[in-house]
């Protein structure tokens, strides 16, 4: 059996997509993985709810950025779900005595090393599986920079964990060799294509038009809730919970994805990559500025001034249209 070596990372999926990529001999990094996985985007989708509140994602729906990636890299991603809790167990074991690392997607709030402050249900939590002992399973959980351990019993019910984005037992491992020749520069503009159109979509809820949705929605609160803010506060935070707690958030994705395009840059020799890297990195702070001055609100350390913080998303939203206007031109 190979030795694992694990490796603390940013973000769930991302983090174990470039360790699954590693450990087949594919030197790729976090930031790599998550823009060849094509995993930025914009949506907001009010009739989706994550404990109660409307979910607002940053990223590509969840497996998207490891089948992607695997994919574009001329790997075979094999993934089951399960309907039988044991028939999901013995699928695990048996690939662990096969030697292979497995990833599963899970509930965080059933995942026993996780800080109590920290545990929530969010049912798409990427992490690998590579040994067990006796009853217990050998993690590595990409946002903890030590492996750990969890009992069977707790594994299993963060993978059947009920709900939004509900796993259903999923796990996935790479099946294939590695192919001998691998072409970056097709693969990079082929993925940085699908992030532009992504972004660039017609629809209102996604996207550049996704974030001037959600502004629009913030704009529209003392239309709608008069002088009662406590729905708005809540409203708020958890606007700012899913861009900064959940996984890396909206700010943390943008700057990784201008890490990504750093790295594209030096393997095509494209000067656009790197303009638009430096680019995406100012959008991410923009992202944070939003963050920090809806928090200042909702902890009473300033007053609620619903149309400055519609006018910081609008701007982010134009800044985001001006890096996809740059990448266009890379076709």
């Amino acid at each position: 059996m190979q030795t694992f070596q694990h490796t603390h990372s940013a973000h769930c999926e991302s983090g174990v997509t470039s360790l699954l990529l590693k450990h087949k001999g594919l030197d790729i990094s976090e930031p790599f993985s998550f823009g060849i996985g094509s995993g930025l985007t914009f949506a907001y989708l009010p009739i989706v709810k994550i404990a109660g509140m409307p979910l607002i994602a940053y990223r590509t729906m969840p497996k998207s950025i490891i089948k992607k990636s695997t994919k574009r890299l001329g790997l075979k991603l094999e993934t089951q779900t399960f309907r039988d809790q044991q028939k999901a167990e013995d699928a695990l074991d048996k690939l662990l005595d096969q030697g292979k690392f497995v990833g599963l997607q899970t509930s965080v709030y059933y995942l026993p090393y996780f800080p109590d402050d920290m545990r929530f249900h969010f049912n798409a939590h990427n992490l690998i599986v590579y040994g067990k002992e006796g009853d217990e399973y050998l993690v590595s959980d990409p946002v903890f920079e030590h492996t750990v351990r969890i009992d069977k019993k707790d594994l299993l019910k963060a993978r059947f964990a009920k709900g939004a984005l509900a796993p259903k037992g999923l796990l996935y491992h790479i099946d294939n060799s590695t192919p001998k020749e691998i072409d970056y520069e097709k693969i990079i503009k082929s993925s940085i294509k699908s992030t532009v159109k992504e972004m660039n979509a017609p629809l209102f809820f996604v996207g550049i038009k996704g974030i001037n949705f959600l502004a629009k929605q913030i704009r529209n609160i003392p239309k709608k809730y008069k002088d009662d803010l406590r729905y708005p506060r809540l409203y708020l935070g958890h606007i700012v919970r899913m861009q900064e707690e959940i996984g890396t958030g909206g700010a943390g994705f943008r700057y990784m994805y201008a890490s990504f395009l750093q790295e594209a840059a030096q393997h095509t020799n494209e000067t656009l990559l790197k303009e638009s890297s430096e680019m995406m990195t100012e959008v991410g702070d923009e992202w944070r500025n939003f963050a920090h001055a809806t928090a200042m609100m909702c902890k009473d350390r300033k007053a609620f001034d619903f149309d400055l913080l519609a006018d910081k998303l609008q701007s982010v939203a134009q800044q985001e249209k001006a890096v996809y206007e740059v990448l266009k031109k890379l076709s």
